[in-house]
């Protein structure tokens, strides 16, 4: 499949002759997606355990800082802004979670955690986010997709990959997107314009926090430069490995690559099981918290089997870069 931009698509999805429908049984219909009353169990949105986990987010992120403080070393202050481009990872992984209004019941309480909590201080809009991210789940590839640029064109030339992740680890491509953001408030929108203020908003707060412990270099070192630098590579490392190579086409599994997940990814590159994203776009109505259990079940049914599903993200990644 190309488009008339030029862009390749379709060179790493697998055959229609390979995929079989799923063994339908009391969990998985043989289109792979949820029966009616496992799908009901399956959504149940957890609110106080989320609750949790947002102030665990916090605690983590600010413990990391205080950790690197305390133990004053050069060692420490890296190792502190590498796990600052993983927490960009954490904000923004739940912010995707509250953009499908699965992070919390109650809508009022998740789009003010999405925006102000977690889009915000990762330089996004939630709502604007959600607007587009919902084109690219009516249909992966479809005219709508925001993201075909970065999925297209795959395998590429491993010269050609290493180029990319150069310009995202030295904020190249960071920069790039941040003053194409920036033009906003030229926008004759004023929603565009009012919504940017608030993310600035939120900005200068963190800015000022740092000022107000003694140290006015912690924003723009420790939060500023990871979000242009190592939440890049993050994001296009797993971005490849959900959609690269991939196209349009009546089953997921034409569209969205399967890769096992491993803890040191879960860890530090999908958190809050973003990685299994082909269970999350056979059904986008999943909270994170059930979409391990989804995925056991799509490979207990034949959905995602060996035959489809790489074994690691160093697989996955090995394959991307192989003309």
């Amino acid at each position: 499949m190309t488009r008339p931009t030029g862009f390749v698509l379709g060179r790493m999805s697998p055959s229609t002759d390979a995929l079989v429908p799923a063994v339908a049984d009391d969990f998985v219909q043989a289109d792979g997606r949820p029966t009616a009353e496992y799908r009901e169990a399956l959504r149940r949105i957890p609110d106080l355990r989320n609750g949790l986990t947002m102030v665990g987010l916090y605690a983590q992120t600010v413990g990391v800082i205080v950790a690197a403080a305390w133990i004053s070393h050069p060692v420490a202050w890296i190792v502190a802004f590498l796990l600052m481009g993983r927490a960009h990872a954490q904000f923004l992984s739940l912010m995707h979670e509250a953009a499908h209004r699965l992070l919390f019941s109650n809508k009022r309480a998740n789009d003010f955690v999405g925006g102000w909590l977690l889009g915000y201080p990762g330089f996004t809009s939630t709502a604007a986010y959600r607007r587009v991210h919902m084109a690219h789940h009516r249909q992966e590839f479809g005219p709508d997709e925001p993201d075909v640029p970065l999925y297209a064109n795959y395998p590429v030339e491993r010269a050609s990959l290493r180029r990319k992740l150069i310009r995202d680890a030295t904020a190249q491509t960071g920069v790039k997107l941040l003053r194409q953001q920036l033009r906003g408030f030229r926008s004759p929108d004023p929603r565009v314009r009012r919504t940017l203020g608030k993310i600035l908003a939120v900005q200068a707060a963190m800015f000022a926090a740092g000022i107000a412990v003694g140290m006015w270099w912690l924003y723009p070192l420790m939060w500023l430069l990871p979000y242009l630098t190592v939440w890049r590579v993050i994001n296009r490392l797993r971005s490849i490995a959900e959609h690269g190579g991939m196209q349009s086409g009546p089953d997921r599994r034409i569209s969205t690559h399967s890769v096992r997940q491993h803890p040191l990814a879960r860890f530090f590159l999908v958190p809050y099981n973003i990685g299994f994203h082909l269970a999350h776009h056979v059904d986008a109505g999943i909270p994170f918290r059930s979409l391990p259990a989804y995925h056991r079940h799509l490979r207990a049914s034949g959905y995602a089997s060996d035959t489809l599903e790489y074994p690691s993200y160093r697989a996955i990644w090995r394959a991307l870069r192989t003309a």
